[in-house]
């Protein structure tokens, strides 16, 4: 799946919702998420960490939709060519 597609399917399945709960809200749910994966990165099991990159990925997605920001688009002019500072793959800045 590409980041567009499921940057769409989260939006379909809870863009209302999200959208009703505002950008602040969905900031602090993404807080805790992170949260949630650094426990599961530190002491959790394999199943426990792809649980909570999903949750973290889903709830990124779900903001860029909620403020306008198509992240596939960003994160190829971003780091499609490579270290956005050097241009480099890998990259060679200091």
């Amino acid at each position: 799946m590409h980041i567009s597609e499921f940057q769409e399917l989260i939006a379909r399945t809870f863009g209302e919702r999200d959208a009703a709960r505002g950008v602040a809200a969905s900031v602090a749910w993404l807080t805790e998420e992170v949260g949630e994966l650094s426990r599961a990165l530190r002491k959790g099991t394999n199943d426990e960490r792809r649980e909570e990159f999903a949750d973290v990925m889903a709830w990124l997605v779900s903001l860029a939709h909620q403020v306008g920001v198509d992240l596939d688009a960003a994160v190829r002019d971003r780091y499609g060519d490579g270290c956005p500072k050097c241009g480099s793959i890998p990259c060679r800045c200091d």
